[in-house]
């Protein structure tokens, strides 16, 4: 198993922290030696509400433990806030936070959407912003951005959940691309956990068997500075974890040379197109994997354009050619 992975010296800053899978967070890390800032705004699970009680109590449970904390009260709108806690407790920084509103989507309200994107799409941003520069000067950083199984697959009755939590692996990916030159990683896990949250959905026996700290040692691996992971997506819970990744078929080419691209060509080549047998897993914009070849009008047979993943390739075009086939892949 190697030395243990220790956090001594480190900041970690875990969003909240109050209950459930950040708690678990938070004691994870003190316990390893790590400066903890517990946020949490003392809200009930629906984000109504708050007060100083739940992270006072996870400060004084890792303090009683002998491990240092500082509790922060702020919402995550106020990212400026619960970074400078964070700076003016331990004098520098480095990572999470949840709210759950199921309504099935004819039922949602404005209201409904709008506190789920606040608090887990803008929330994540503003903490984030708040600590990038920081990190960016001190050349390290490490950052969990927690997704949900409801925004990879989707989920009945979580329109507005499944959409903040997508986001935020969109979110999380950009980062990882900005902030590897810094020293940056940005990984992003979707937990399956028994907490306040899910209560609402999950039988009793199933949230005790799928305990918060059956978690942590994934956030707690990907947020040591040996991990080299970096624009990972991580399902985990119940002591399984699997990464993922995108899947794209070979495809087919429905727009043939001196023909009109038609909607009987695209049902004609469906199977093709749907087919994953042999199929690429694209990594980035500008991976080359399985380039595709297209007939250009006006060209010689020899000439073809290449389009993959963002890059146009010209093979014997001429520059007018390769002009206007730029302009027909950005439309």
């Amino acid at each position: 198993m190697g030395s243990p992975l220790r956090f001594d010296g480190r900041v970690v800053l875990v969003t909240g922290a109050g209950a459930g899978l950040g708690r678990a967070y938070a004691l994870a890390f003190a316990e390893r030696g790590a400066l903890v800032v517990v946020n949490d705004l003392g809200g009930d699970f629906k984000g109504v509400g708050r007060g100083s009680l739940a992270a006072d109590k996870v400060v004084e449970e890792i303090r009683r433990r002998g491990g240092k904390a500082v509790a922060s009260y702020d919402s995550v709108e106020e990212g400026e806030k619960v970074v400078k806690t964070a700076l003016d407790a331990f004098g520098r920084i480095g990572d999470v936070s949840l709210i759950l509103r199921d309504r099935s989507f004819a039922r949602i309200s404005d209201e409904d959407w709008d506190i789920i994107h606040r608090v887990h799409l803008r929330g994540s941003f503003q903490v984030t912003r708040a600590a990038w520069d920081h990190m960016k000067k001190q050349k390290y950083g490490r950052i969990i951005m927690t997704s949900s199984a409801s925004g990879i697959y989707g989920n009945f009755g979580q329109a507005n959940y499944s959409a903040a939590k997508l986001g935020l692996l969109g979110l999380a990916n950009s980062l990882a691309i900005e902030g590897r030159k810094s020293n940056i990683h940005c990984n992003t896990i979707a937990p399956n956990a028994g907490s306040r949250m899910t209560q609402t959905v999950l039988p009793e026996d199933l949230v005790e068997a799928l305990k918060p700290e059956y978690v942590a040692p994934l956030v707690l691996w990907l947020c040591h500075e040996s991990c080299e992971e970096n624009g990972g997506l991580f399902e985990v819970g119940a002591g399984w974890i699997g990464k993922l990744r995108w899947e794209r078929t070979l495809g087919a080419i429905v727009r043939q040379k001196n023909h009109p691209m038609t909607p009987e060509a695209v049902k004609a080549n469906w199977k093709k197109i749907c087919d994953f047998e042999n199929a690429s897993k694209p990594q980035s914009i500008q991976g080359k994997e399985s380039p595709h070849q297209l007939p250009l009008v006006g060209e010689s047979e020899a000439a073809s354009i290449f389009f993959s993943y963002g890059i146009v390739f010209c093979v014997n075009c001429s520059a007018k050619t390769l002009e206007s086939s730029i302009a027909y892949f950005l439309l």
